[in-house]
């Protein structure tokens, strides 16, 4: 008798918050293997986040990661190693090279001076409202920029959000997409303010084994809004012929 395919374990990979997955957010995975991480405090480098993330599923011999938003970066960078184990491929959000705007990265690198009040009543004020978009009010999970803001003065020290910056600042990897063989689904939110439009097609164009599915009515921060939704669209990937 053929010996049944192994069920992948699914790892997921925070956003810039380093927020791990919420159990509403997990509950649509939940016939499935999952591993959720929380990002690691003060790193500077994405290839050092890879390195973070490479050790946390060292010991998987098949797994899917699915990296939201800065997570889709990290679990990017890791799967253009090749790492043995890795099947598969989920990135929302996400992107190949810096997407900020000049004028933004220079605001971006003064992120590092604003400490105390400062830190939580102007750069993250700022940060929540490029998060939010004009279908979080009506969304599976209703959300204002206020919400945004306090989940990364839950989660993220200011040194964490200024080293993450840091991070992407000239990150460009568009020239490596090909080295990515695994089957890869690309989420994309039907209204992103943070990243745009051109990030998702650099991905969708430079990955050579990637589907694109576009959601109708959300914005960048669609892992908490539309939780259902998004877990969704992860299953019927990996229950299709490209997942699999």
């Amino acid at each position: 008798m053929p010996t049944p395919a192994a069920v992948p374990t699914l790892v997921t990979v925070p956003c810039f918050s380093g927020a791990p997955w919420t159990a509403d957010q997990l509950a649509p995975l939940r016939a499935h293997s999952v591993r959720t991480l929380r990002l690691p405090e003060g790193v500077a480098d994405i290839d050092s986040y890879a390195d973070t993330l490479a050790a946390e599923v060292a010991d998987l011999t098949d797994y899917v990661l699915i990296g939201d938003s800065f997570g889709a970066v990290i679990s990017l960078a890791l799967a253009i190693r090749q790492p043995p184990g890795l099947r598969g491929l989920v990135l929302s959000g996400g992107f190949a090279a810096d997407p900020l705007p000049r004028g933004k990265a220079i605001a971006s690198r003064a992120s590092r001076y604003a400490v105390g009040p400062l830190y939580r009543q102007l750069t993250l004020r700022i940060h929540a409202h490029q998060l939010a978009s004009r279908h979080d009010a009506g969304a599976e999970v209703p959300h204002r920029p206020a919400d945004y803001r306090r989940l990364f003065i839950e989660h993220t020290p200011r040194a964490s959000y200024a080293a993450r910056v840091r991070s992407v600042i000239g990150f460009d990897v568009r020239d490596r997409l090909g080295a990515v063989r695994v089957p890869t689904l690309l989420i994309t939110p039907a209204d992103d303010r943070l990243i745009g439009a051109r990030a998702a097609r650099e991905l969708r164009d430079g990955l050579p084994n990637a589907v694109e599915a576009v959601l109708p009515d959300t914005g960048h921060m669609f892992r908490f809004t539309h939780p259902r939704l998004y877990g969704e669209t992860i299953l019927a990937f990996l229950d299709g012929p490209q997942g699999r």
